[in-house]
């Protein structure tokens, strides 16, 4: 199993721990890939909940540039909303699966159809 993959077996897990959902591993993987190499560097895999500088780039580059949302106080609250379920226990979120779940709340999944 490759290092991607592996990666991705422990997102899917996260989705189902802390979601309750069962993941659309197709959407995930693209997701995934969508991240390129920043999924293998700890740093950048990873989302603080409590760092609004790090909340408002996942809005700008994730929700406005990638799924080509409108700017409004709906997207800071989707990600904090995401954040939320993710559970404050877990103060680095991976990145994939917070994008991933906001391009279901978003139902944005076509974005990744391309």
């Amino acid at each position: 199993m490759s290092k991607r993959d592996e990666l991705i077996e422990k997102y899917a897990a996260d989705i189902k721990e802390k979601f309750g959902e069962t993941p659309d591993m197709d959407l995930l993987t693209k997701v995934t890939v969508g991240l390129g190499p920043s999924i293998y560097n700890m740093d950048a895999s990873k989302v603080s909940g409590s760092d609004d500088k790090e909340l408002e780039t996942v809005k700008k580059n994730f929700l406005i540039k990638k799924l080509g949302l409108s700017d409004g106080p709906e997207l800071m609250e989707a990600i904090k909303s995401v954040a939320d379920k993710y559970g404050s226990s877990v103060k680095s979120k991976h990145r994939a699966v917070v994008y991933y779940m906001l391009a279901k709340h978003f139902n944005k999944e076509s974005v990744y159809n391309k």
